[in-house]
């Protein structure tokens, strides 16, 4: 693809249709899907992608707050936005308005939002937390019957869902599965009450890999649909891997290349001194950019089809990398960050290795500045 830029992120969108169409697939007809958007969609661009998602039949959105619920909306109306996080009080009156469904974790909550759905003269559809392990949001396992209960009553609130968020699904097997038997008797407790549950949610992407058994009716994967494994001492080799692909691949150009001859100190801090006469070449890129400072002497780009180390500091716009093996590099050549150049390959995995960070940050840290070009689906 030629653009016109030095630095720049591909989406693929054909990429992620597959991806979502695969997860459909293999969780069958009885477990609709949360697409999490938020975080401008992992940094793929939330409008865009919420568009593809519209037309390739996501069942609901889950964003972060407000603002992004209304990005969603303002691609399509009417989908189901579920905000994962808690509500400021003072954005209950728009979140009622917008008929964004909350995350509440206590009664005092859901009375609020039952004052404002009765002052609008309207209904509210909220989602209970139920706090299995996370420790962040969450009504406790023994309360949480009881306070379904006293919701289900509420005038102008309708209590849509019932979810828990498994904190270490990719890592913790036995106390993962503790989590999911705790959710599981709160089901059954609630159930017993005659109160109906819609949705019945615990599965992010952790989650759909490793706990088959805890889909219930509705999973929320984020990193998946995206097309990236989540990384974790708990490995698969599952069909459900081997067929996703990676929706997003990061790019700059070389802006320059220097001869530099032995003992020449290179970037700020003058951290790494040439041991012998070099090819470094400036890659349009850096901090500013979202490749991390903590990159610096550690991380490689692909260039040529080959993997180049970053020499000294990254700095806010521009990186050093020994491109001495590679005689014919010259200014304008792509460089990859994240993603595929002939045989090589630089995994999200890999690069927040390098990055000393997890693949979610590598993604959502790719800056503002950064220009997502899309390709395939029916981009916008």
């Amino acid at each position: 693809m030629n653009v016109p830029y030095r630095c720049w992120a591909e989406v693929d969108l054909d990429a992620l249709r597959s991806n979502l169409a695969w997860l459909r697939h293999r969780l069958g007809p009885h477990t609709r899907i949360l697409t999490v958007v938020k975080a401008d969609a992992y940094g793929h661009g939330l409008k865009q992608i919420a568009a593809l998602l519209m037309q390739s039949g996501t069942d609901i959105f889950g964003v972060a707050n407000l603002a992004e619920a209304r990005s969603v909306r303002l691609v399509g109306r009417g989908w189901p936005v579920l905000m994962l996080g808690a509500c400021l009080p003072g954005e209950i009156p728009a979140a009622v308005r917008d008929d964004v469904m909350p995350t509440i974790s206590t009664l005092q909550e859901a009375r609020a939002f039952s004052r404002e759905a009765r002052r609008q003269n309207k209904t509210v559809e909220v989602h209970l937390k139920v706090d299995t392990g996370m420790g962040r949001l969450g009504a406790f396992p023994e309360e949480a019957a009881q306070l379904a209960h006293a919701i289900s009553r509420l005038p102008g609130v309708r209590l849509t869902g019932l979810m828990t968020h498994f904190s270490s699904a990719e890592d913790d097997a036995p106390f993962t599965r503790q989590q999911r038997e705790r959710f599981a008797e709160v089901v059954r407790a609630i159930e017993a009450q005659g109160v109906v549950l819609p949705y019945i949610h615990a599965c992010n992407s952790g989650g759909v890999l490793f706990e088959p058994t805890a889909l219930f009716n509705l999973v929320r994967p984020g990193l998946l649909v995206y097309g990236i494994i989540p990384p974790g001492k708990r490995r698969s080799a599952t069909e459900l891997a081997k067929h996703l692909k990676p929706a997003l691949q990061w790019k700059s150009r070389v802006t320059l290349v220097r001869e530099v001859p032995k003992g020449t100190p290179l970037s700020y801090g003058h951290t790494y001194t040439t041991p012998h006469r070099m090819r470094v070449a400036v890659v349009g890129c850096g901090y500013g950019d979202g490749y991390m400072r903590a990159a610096s002497q550690r991380a490689a780009m692909l260039i040529g089809g080959r993997l180049c180390p970053v020499l000294g500091r990254v700095t806010m716009d521009q990186t050093l990398v020994d491109v001495t093996a590679l005689p014919r590099v010259k200014p304008g050549d792509e460089v990859v960050l994240l993603g595929r150049q002939g045989r090589k390959e630089i995994t999200a995995a890999q690069l927040a290795g390098w990055f000393g960070t997890i693949p979610w940050e590598v993604l959502t840290n790719i800056s503002y500045r950064v220009p997502r070009v899309y390709r395939g689906g029916q981009a916008s």
